[in-house]
């Protein structure tokens, strides 16, 4: 009960402090502080919350998918494979609806990620850092390609904006798409036990009654609509979804249903502080979350590797 209380209170420091801190001092007599909060503050620390939570969340499911806790949405070319479909959406149809454009985004995530899933039945499992670095060579590949056709068709600022991972656009109206993440974080904790199957291997989870193929397109269709969500929203965000389940099964063991409501917890607390700390150590100016968390996570990705490997399956 006791870390159920400093959760909360965290929670609630880093909401009012996401609250407090802005170029527009809400202090100042002159400002209409109802306006302000209602239309930038909260939605801004809804997004970064929600955010976060999706990609913590979205990470569990991947890495129980391919066996392997080193991978996340951004090293299995996910978010490139995103950022293509948004592309394309755009060249043929730049009018079309925010949702038609997510749903596009959706479908070619689960395409790229389902590509990658068929690349690792190939790679070696004896080492669980190769499955990464294959990945990290699928998604630079996927992202070369969007390059490539951006620059073509003279749309590359676009490439920028889904790759900042900021939430300095964020206000009342263009960011209630996250609430999709929401929803979906529900059926992830009522599928717990079939995600935890999933994560013994094919063979094991067909002998205790899994439809593992149906189980495993499932997962990653809610992984692909909540990295649509978030590109089309806020941008891309590395990191989120290796370090936080990482970090909470060393600390709470790999009880997966007891550890969802921790991991998108701490997911959504990593981001709000990441857009938090971005948001002060230049002031007035900021520092996109998504290259505040690249920094942070690479260092924690890195401790990872270095300081307990063994407890790594692959």
């Amino acid at each position: 009960m006791q870390y159920r209380l400093y959760a909360a209170l965290t929670l609630a420091l880093l909401v009012g402090a996401s609250c407090l801190i802005g170029v527009a001092d809400i202090f100042a007599g002159d400002l209409d502080r109802q306006m302000v909060m209602l239309v930038s503050r909260l939605p801004r620390t809804f997004a970064a919350l929600l955010a976060g939570a999706g990609l913590a969340l979205a990470g569990v499911v991947v890495q129980m998918s391919v066996q392997n806790r080193l991978v996340e949405p951004s090293l299995v070319g996910t978010p490139e494979s995103a950022m293509l479909g948004l592309l394309i959406v755009t060249l043929i149809a730049p009018g079309a609806a925010l949702m038609i454009k997510m749903s596009v985004a959706a479908a070619t995530a689960l395409v790229g990620t389902l590509g990658f899933l068929w690349l690792a039945r190939h790679v070696p499992r004896r080492d669980p850092v190769l499955l990464p670095l294959v990945g990290l060579i699928y998604g630079g590949i996927i992202g070369a390609a969007v390059l490539w056709l951006a620059w073509t068709t003279d749309l590359v600022q676009y490439i920028g904006v889904w790759q900042s991972g900021e939430f300095s656009g964020v206000l009342q109206g263009r960011y209630e798409l996250l609430w999709i993440v929401a929803a979906i974080a529900a059926l992830v904790w009522f599928a717990a036990d079939r995600i935890t199957m999933l994560g013994l291997g094919e063979d094991a989870a067909r002998s205790l009654g899994l439809d593992y193929r149906q189980t495993l397109l499932a997962g990653l269709i809610l992984v692909s609509i909540i990295v649509a969500v978030v590109v089309v929203s806020v941008g891309s965000i590395p990191f989120v979804g290796l370090v936080v389940p990482n970090i909470v099964s060393r600390w709470r063991g790999d009880n997966l249903r007891r550890n969802l409501p921790l991991v998108a917890w701490l997911g959504g607390c990593m981001v709000l502080g990441c857009d938090i700390i971005g948001r002060v150590i230049r002031f007035p100016y900021e520092i996109p979350a998504g290259t505040v968390f690249a920094v942070i996570g690479a260092g924690i990705f890195l401790w990872l590797l270095h300081a307990a490997p063994r407890q790594f399956h692959g």
